[in-house]
């Protein structure tokens, strides 16, 4: 997952993006030419955006960049990344690099999550 900070986030005009907002079902829109979505968190204790992220990739099959906004904590971005998301971009005042290190205390997961189905017990030695 890449880490990017609030001041490397641009928006913009365009047909190739959307952002959503929580209390929108991603199965009501057309994706068609879509390749970034910006799935917004407004207070992080609100978890909307992690259904909206498994939706697009299991059930819709987007492939395109999904990126976290919003209230993002570090302490949920291991969960951001099982869900579906490529991108999280981080509130002001949030150190990119304990962010990242976030990664390094998992070593694996037993079960699949929305980007690796597979379960670990399932996957060739």
């Amino acid at each position: 997952m890449k880490i990017i900070t609030a001041q490397e986030h641009q928006t913009f005009e365009s047909p190739a993006l959307l952002v959503l907002a929580n209390d929108v079902d991603p199965r009501t829109l057309d994706l068609n030419g879509v390749n970034r979505i910006d799935l917004v968190f407004p207070k992080f204790t609100d978890g909307r955006a992690y259904s909206q992220a498994f939706l697009l990739r299991r059930r819709l099959d987007f492939t395109g960049e999904l990126r976290a906004t919003g209230d993002v904590l570090i302490d949920q971005l291991v969960q951001m990344q099982r869900t579906g998301f490529d991108v999280a971009v981080l509130k002001d005042g949030v150190d990119a690099s304990a962010a990242q290190r976030q990664f390094e205390r998992f070593a694996g997961f037993y079960q699949g999550s929305a980007v690796e189905t597979q379960p670990q017990f399932a996957k060739a030695a």
